[in-house]
């Protein structure tokens, strides 16, 4: 199998459960949306979105749907396969549609924008985000402050997809510092070596820099 990704939030995402899985994958850096490379990639993902896990059959994209897969390939509990089940996937849930997406509105405007050249960061939407995310991070802190983790005693794929966004914060300036139970957890996280560094050894171009 082959897992293709970029250094951009969801393939990182995808990139970090399968090293943290120790999925036996190979990992080839992609950039379907550049000049001539279409062709390649249409029939993997009609999108031309990564992440892409090439495998025999039909291909898969979609971070979570990767990380479902990778997860019952190797036995691992990391997507729950039990009674946590349900929890882990009403977080995944609310977790992209409040504090991921708000996350990312941020991270649009004052990361992806300027790095690519798209525009200038709009400062009234990042207000915007800025509101969405202390509702969010409200709540993520309140339920936080009563378990170490989302779902159960170990971390989940909940965790790693609610934290999509936090390693790209030194661009989006979130202030997590003002929800301690949710610092605590972004560290945690930190301190795993998968989550930390996933493109550590890989062919993975750096992002480009900041600018405007």
């Amino acid at each position: 199998m082959k897992l293709y990704f970029s250094r951009n939030p969801n393939p990182r995402l995808a990139v970090a459960t399968a090293r943290f899985l120790k999925a036996e994958v190979a990992f080839e850096y992609a950039e379907p949306l550049a000049p001539g490379q279409a062709d390649r990639y249409r029939p993997l993902n009609p999108n031309l979105l990564l992440p892409i896990l090439e495998r025999p059959g039909r291909a898969l994209w979609e971070a979570d749907a990767i990380a479902c897969f990778l997860s019952r390939q190797v036995g691992s509990n990391l997507w729950r396969r039990d009674d946590d089940e349900p929890e882990m996937v009403r977080w995944i849930s609310w977790g992209k549609e409040n504090f991921v997406k708000a996350c990312d509105m941020v991270h649009w405007e004052r990361g992806t924008k300027l790095r690519y050249g798209i525009g200038t960061c709009d400062e009234a939407m990042v207000e915007e985000g800025m509101k969405a995310f202390h509702k969010a991070a409200r709540l993520l802190d309140a339920e936080l402050s009563g378990h170490a983790w989302l779902v159960g005693e170990a971390v989940s794929y909940a965790d790693f997809r609610m934290a999509t966004f936090l390693p790209y914060n030194d661009v989006a300036r979130l202030p997590l510092a003002d929800y301690p139970a949710l610092a605590r957890w972004a560290g945690q996280l930190e301190a795993i070596d998968a989550w930390r560094d996933p493109f550590r050894g890989l062919d993975a171009p750096v992002l480009p820099p900041i600018s405007g």
